[in-house]
């Protein structure tokens, strides 16, 4: 009989349902299943286990409950990334209708755990590779994809940006906004619409972080977490390496990978921009896009889902958005209003 090591929760319907589709599966190694344990979550309704079997094998189960999931974006992008070489795990068994997945373990060292303790060396080395696989994925051509992949567009790009006044201003903040606050903000949403559309297009990750990145013993970081990939700006993966949901680095050190990548890319024939400070605004711009959507999405996931932990991290996307904000006039709204704010934000799970 499969062991279930988890804590003892209370009765789990969709667990049961996981240990009755991975007992009629054989492990990788054929040998049968021994044990279960919780691998990791994210923010998502996702929820990740670790199978093991008698012989010692691991595979990795992904719960994605139907309908607030569907796998098939994933078994997607796994498909037309595997076919192109980049490094993502193995689909050894779906199923689609019910919300599993059967995956290659790609271990458990993230690159978000390793950075944290790295050597400046080390984390160059890291960054390359990550660097490296991230323009091996730019350079593929979406349309291989086995069913079509969305676009970033105007009415997507918006919406994201909505999640910011909807979930952290108005119900993490409680702010009230003039007539003028909202319509200096309606402009900057245009502004940073209007640039994200006139970039080159390449195929995104859309969350290209250390925390969907492994490290790997072949030095090419395992890729996760690919599901809601579309086709979009080519800075957008850059932006969201360099200025990570969970890891800060001072500015001379994001300026010295974005030249890397920026010269990777050139030689790679990919459309960057032929000025690197032409590149390296449309990056900042296309971050502050991302920023002011996780700000939103933290607070969504803290009151909505009931998962709190990911409020640490706000200040980290506040000092984001005031960096840029600080730089470009087109965004000195944003900056006065987080002025405004500055001191009354809802203390809920991190000190302001």
């Amino acid at each position: 009989m499969l062991r279930i090591d988890l804590p003892a929760p209370s009765h789990d319907a969709r667990l049961d349902l996981v240990i009755e589709w991975l007992n009629a599966l054989q492990a990788p190694d054929e040998s049968a299943w021994e044990r279960i344990a919780r691998a990791s979550e994210d923010a998502s309704f996702r929820r990740y286990f670790r199978a093991t079997s008698a012989s010692g094998a691991t595979a990795i189960v992904m719960d994605a409950p139907p309908p607030q999931e569907d796998v098939r974006p994933f078994v997607n992008m796994t498909h037309l990334l595997a076919d192109s070489g980049v490094h993502v795990p193995e689909l050894f068994a779906s199923d689609e209708a019910r919300g599993f997945l059967l995956l290659g373990d790609m271990g458990g060292t993230t690159y978000l755990f390793a950075l944290q303790t790295a050597s400046a060396d080390r984390r160059d080395a890291l960054f390359a590779d990550a660097i490296t696989t991230l323009v091996q994925l730019q350079r593929i051509d979406p349309r291989r994809a086995y069913a079509p992949l969305p676009h970033y567009d105007a009415p997507l790009l918006r919406r994201e940006m909505m999640l910011f006044p909807d979930w952290y201003l108005d119900r993490h903040c409680n702010a009230a906004l003039s007539d003028d606050e909202k319509n200096a903000l309606e402009r900057v949403y245009a502004t940073l619409i209007a640039s994200a559309l006139a970039q080159p297009t390449v195929l995104v990750h859309r969350d290209y972080m250390p925390r969907n990145l492994m490290v790997t013993p072949e030095r090419n970081p395992g890729v996760l977490d690919y599901q809601d990939a579309v086709i979009g700006p080519i800075t957008y993966d850059v932006a969201s390496l360099m200025r990570d949901a969970f890891l800060s680095w001072e500015e001379p050190q994001v300026i010295d990978w974005a030249v890397r990548y920026w010269d990777q890319a050139k030689k790679a024939e990919l459309p960057v921009r032929a000025d690197f400070s032409e590149f390296y605004r449309e990056m900042e711009w296309m971050g502050l896009q991302r920023h002011l959507k996780v700000l939103g999405i933290f607070a969504r996931i803290n009151y909505r889902d009931g998962k709190p932990k990911y409020l640490a991290d706000t200040p980290r996307f506040v000092a984001y958005v005031r960096h840029v904000a600080k730089r470009y006039q087109a965004f000195t709204p944003l900056l006065r209003l987080f002025d405004r704010l500055e001191g009354n934000a809802a203390k809920v799970g991190y000190t302001f």
